[in-house]
């Protein structure tokens, strides 16, 4: 059975990510480097050595930006949600002074403290941390990535 989400526990892992791409892409690139360095030292660097360094970091700035936008689309995705979300519950438009970063905490909150709790943060100015560890009815999120 899987764990009751909390402010403790809410976080995910991604094992291919964390565990085999980026220790992988580490060891390679810096392997590449250390090639590079002697090959350099021994007088015998050549295009080759440029050009494996170039298809890493490319390949590597390839993956990050692609997740980097992937976070970055679920981002404006929890804002769109949250802010329907209070317009329903509220029958008014969100405080324009709630960021983003404020949205992410906010939408594990239950209905019944979500409008209380956005109020709070706009009076108080929270943090994401500070709405998550104030939060009584956790809703769980088990779509971020």
């Amino acid at each position: 059975m899987e764990k009751k989400q909390s402010a403790e526990n809410h976080t995910a892992v991604s094992p291919l990510q964390h565990f085999f791409w980026l220790p992988l892409s580490a060891i390679t690139l810096f392997s590449i480097i250390a090639y590079i360095v002697v090959a350099t030292a021994q007088e015998n660097l050549t295009f080759v050595h440029i050009f494996l360094l170039s298809i890493l970091l490319i390949a590597i700035i390839s993956r990050m930006l692609a997740r980097i936008y992937a976070l970055k689309l679920q981002d404006r995705l929890i804002r769109t949600e949250e802010t329907l979300r209070y317009y329903m519950l509220t029958q008014k438009k969100i405080d324009e002074k709630i960021t983003v970063n404020q949205l992410i905490g906010l939408r594990f909150a239950s209905d019944e403290e979500f409008v209380s709790l956005v109020e709070k943060t706009g009076n108080e100015d929270l943090s994401k941390g500070e709405i998550k560890q104030i939060i009584k009815n956790w809703r769980a999120d088990n779509h971020r990535i």
